[in-house]
């Protein structure tokens, strides 16, 4: 396994599409391999081939204790519900984050490393995340969903806590 480089918003392979995955061979088993451990070591939750330079439809994530998943040509079958004031940052967009609204559940249907179809339903944070690194997929970042920006977490959770006073007061 290997560190890989993450591309960072401004490379142009980024906002590509990516094809499908066709061959499950050992060349695909490193890329994933390789993937998990650069998520890991840069402490995120997901990551998508094409954030290492791949134009695979293929991602990772951790997005929930004891269950990594491995998704290869990964499609949404069915969402419900809406997540609107969740912040969501990026590997490839280093020291921002923003407010995304997405489905609060997903039915969704890929691949495993060895080409078994995986049927699934992620809710909250895992929804999210698969939401997210789909978009990656489609050359799609989450800046470009994202109705607020903040220029890092401290920023989101000192507005956070002011609206929060704000409302508390407005109920005395």
């Amino acid at each position: 396994m290997a560190i890989r480089k993450i591309i960072k918003e401004g490379d142009e392979t980024l906002r590509k599409i990516s094809k499908p995955v066709l061959d499950f061979d050992d060349r695909l088993g490193e890329l994933l391999d390789d993937m998990l451990e650069t998520m890991h070591r840069n402490d995120g939750a997901g990551l998508s081939a094409v954030q290492v330079g791949v134009l695979k439809r293929a991602f990772v994530m951790h997005a929930k204790k004891d269950s990594i998943q491995e998704c290869i040509n990964p499609k949404i079958l069915k969402q419900e519900g809406t997540n609107k004031f969740k912040i969501e940052g990026c590997l490839s967009v280093p020291g921002k984050c923003g407010i995304v609204e997405r489905p609060e559940k997903v039915w969704v249907e890929f691949q495993n490393r060895k080409g078994k179809k995986v049927n699934k339903k992620f809710t909250g944070f895992e929804a999210k995340c698969f939401c997210h690194e789909l978009d990656h997929l489609d050359g799609i970042l989450y800046i470009d969903k994202a109705t607020e920006m903040f220029n890092d977490r401290d920023e989101y959770n000192r507005k956070k806590e002011k609206q929060e006073n704000k409302s508390k007061q407005e109920k005395k």
